[in-house]
């Protein structure tokens, strides 16, 4: 009988001010938190610090973790032309890595997070986290971080439950087509 093998997913929440991280681990349809956190950039002078920093963070989560796949939140729009250009920096810098070292990619917005999590796209972040701590029984005193570290957590299981569900094909436009692309499964009679 063949095993399922195990993968591990690293989540990002990316930032120029802080980037949060979640990695989980998935052996089937059961999925395990296996590490979340912050990293403050408080200490970077300049943007192109803070980027250096990003692909540091980046390599360092890769090596310890060994992911083979990036889950990654897409920048929301907002108002500030220039935060979401550092923003999106941040985001090309992570995801540069993650393909440089051969993950998956794989980008999901903000809402779609909420709505995977929580069923509501109008979620809080508290809410958010609460319900990550739920899925993943996770004790209250271990959740004691930064939001951020919770919304790149939120991301890897977004990710992870996207992966459990089968994607459906676009429907079939009729019977003939229905045949013509599921000939193994009709029986003639």
């Amino acid at each position: 009988m063949k095993s399922t093998p195990t993968y591990t997913i690293l989540g990002i929440d990316p930032g120029t001010t802080v980037m949060g991280y979640g990695i989980l681990s998935y052996h089937g349809a059961k999925a395990s938190l296996v590490d979340l956190g912050c990293v403050q950039f408080k200490d970077c002078k300049t943007h192109y610090e803070k980027l250096q920093k990003v692909l540091e963070i980046m390599s360092t989560l890769i090596e310890r973790y060994h992911p083979q796949e990036l889950a990654i939140e897409s920048p929301f729009f907002g108002k500030n032309v220039q935060s979401m250009l550092k923003l999106g920096r941040a985001q090309g810098v992570a995801i540069a890595a993650a393909m440089r070292a051969g993950l998956t990619v794989d980008e999901y917005s903000p809402l779609k997070i909420k709505m995977a999590i929580t069923g509501s796209g109008a979620a809080s972040k508290e809410q958010v986290a609460d319900m990550l701590r739920r899925f993943l029984q996770i004790p209250l005193e271990e959740l004691h971080l930064k939001l951020d570290a919770t919304d790149a957590l939120a991301a890897a299981y977004c990710h992870f439950m996207q992966k459990k569900t089968p994607i459906v094909d676009k429907p079939y436009k009729n019977w003939k087509d229905f045949i013509a692309k599921n000939g193994g499964r009709v029986k003639k009679q």
